[in-house]
């Protein structure tokens, strides 16, 4: 039958898949609590536990909110999924953030009554009471006022519904300030292979973001260097957009034909946007290793050897590709060793 679906800490997208989990198996997942309630082998702790996730579980309000973070996850979660990658295209993570408040936005505006039916389809199939939407809101936490007319109705749409999903606009400004989208706009002007391509944003990304790389004289080559770098790279074979897809793809693809030394100044810029950390998801997954490296067993690791074992574990695909016999090759050329690994043919 399976199990519930832990939601993880790091994993961003964990949640999206234990709701996924518990409204999959909701049916078995009421079953196992209703076992575990009524069972007298269990500790009375068990069993109070069990009952009290009972009681919440099956209502109305708790089916109301997992079906509703369900729709809004389901449209975050595929921004959750591109700002995890490693290697992020600065275009590619504006869009998801502009698609994702778009589909946010329409859910507010749209997804009420498709949301409520569907709520009510799924408390009548698991046989769980359905409140009288138009009856006044009671809460039990706050004291009751006369004046207070709030409908079930009013409450589930207004109180919960559009604020849940206002909450997650309101983040995603905060995440991304206009000042930060700003900057990843500019940057998205920077492939000549692109419509996108603009020399005047360009130039205005340097005066307003990298006025301490670039001085007066170096702006003005800069500028003059950007129009034959467009036709160049357009016209080149080997730098062709479905070879080279992003720009940082771009930036290694200039320095492998050479291109990058007769355009100094774009490449300084290339190299500089390339290394703006679009998410934090690197460097969380960096402090997650952190914990399984260095553990308790191994508290007296050294600096040096801690940050090579981390390097390993952090980049495993480039680790991959590094053979045995290229380490061992390594090994025996650094200095002086009392043994050597590669063994000579007699």
């Amino acid at each position: 039958m399976g199990s519930l679906q832990r939601p993880g800490d790091t994993r961003w997208s964990s949640h999206y898949k234990s709701i996924l989990s518990l409204k999959k198996m909701f049916a078995a997942t009421i079953s196992v609590l209703r076992n575990i309630a009524n069972d007298r082998s269990v500790t009375q702790y068990s069993r109070g536990d069990a009952g009290g996730a009972l009681r919440i579980i099956f209502t109305f309000d708790f089916v109301f909110i997992l079906l509703m973070m369900e729709k809004i996850m389901k449209i975050t979660d595929v921004l959750c999924q591109t700002l995890q990658k490693k290697s992020i295209d600065i275009l590619n993570a504006m869009n998801s953030v502009s698609n994702t408040k778009v589909l946010l936005g329409e859910l507010r505006n749209e997804g009420w009554e498709s949301l409520l039916e569907e709520v009510k389809s799924f408390c009548e199939k698991h046989e769980i009471e359905i409140p009288d939407l138009n009856c006044k809101y009671v809460d039990v936490t706050k004291s009751r006022n006369k004046h207070d007319n709030t409908t079930t109705l009013h409450h589930y749409k207004v109180d919960v519904f559009n604020v849940a999903i206002d909450q997650q606009l309101i983040e995603l400004e905060n995440r991304f300030s206009p000042q930060a989208t700003e900057l990843l706009s500019l940057c998205a002007s920077l492939d000549p292979r692109l419509e996108t391509f603009d020399k005047s944003k360009i130039c205005t990304l340097v005066e307003k973001y990298y006025p301490a790389d670039f001085s007066n004289q170096e702006r003005a080559q800069l500028e003059c260097q950007l129009p034959h770098f467009q036709l160049d790279v357009c016209n080149h074979p080997e730098l062709s957009l479905s070879g080279l897809p992003t720009l940082a793809d771009l930036t290694s693809g200039l320095v492998k034909v050479g291109t990058n030394f007769y355009y100094p100044m774009v490449d300084r810029l290339l190299r500089l946007v390339i290394t703006l950390p679009v998410s934090t998801a690197t460097t969380e997954r960096a402090f997650s290793a952190m914990k399984l490296v260095k553990t308790r067993l191994r508290n007296k690791m050294g600096d040096d050897f801690l940050r090579d074992y981390m390097v390993l574990y952090v980049e495993k695909e480039v680790a991959k590709r590094i053979s045995s016999d290229d380490i061992i090759k390594s090994y025996d050329q650094t200095g002086s060793r009392r043994a050597k690994f590669q063994l000579k043919e007699m």
